[in-house]
């Protein structure tokens, strides 16, 4: 076999590789559920994407270039253990609000577009929810708060 075929068949084999590891991945038509916080005397309504299975938990809000207001994903874990996120392929700016299995929030952490870096929970979580980065803070919202209407968000799936 020539150099030119065998390059010509391993560009063949490796293209599903590359379409399935492609940056360009989005999660589409995820499940939404409107969730509630109270804080500062007030009730925060949002609404969350539902990402509770690998895949849809790796992807998350990846290669997005905006998010609409009062809008994000809520991760849903199968048990609660020490979790850290990074932004790879990430272009919003995004805080994340780790939350145990009672939905009290255990800590928020404001993540950078494009950093690989762990940003990890003040111990174990069963959820973690991302929103707009700064929107907690905007709205008074920190650790000891709750997050309500997590039943509706269903179980993991893996």
């Amino acid at each position: 076999m020539k150099l030119g075929q065998w390059l010509a068949m391993l560009a063949l084999c490796a293209s599903p590789l590359l379409a399935t590891n492609s940056a360009a991945q989005v999660n589409k038509d995820l499940p939404m559920v409107e969730l509630r916080i109270q804080a500062a005397g007030k009730t925060h309504k949002l609404k969350a994407e539902v990402a509770a299975d690998a895949a849809t938990r790796t992807i998350g809000l990846m290669n997005r270039f905006s998010l609409p207001p009062d809008h994000g994903m809520i991760f849903i874990f199968a048990r609660s253990e020490p979790l850290g996120f990074w932004m790879k392929n990430t272009f919003v700016p995004l805080s994340i609000a780790y939350a145990d299995e009672k939905g009290v929030i255990l800590n928020i952490l404001d993540m950078k577009p494009h950093d690989e870096s762990a940003h990890p929970s003040k111990g174990p979580a069963l959820y973690a929810l991302e929103m707009k980065q700064g929107w907690f803070k905007e709205r008074g919202i920190g650790a000891g708060d709750k997050i309500e209407g997590l039943d509706k968000a269903g179980r993991a799936k893996n």
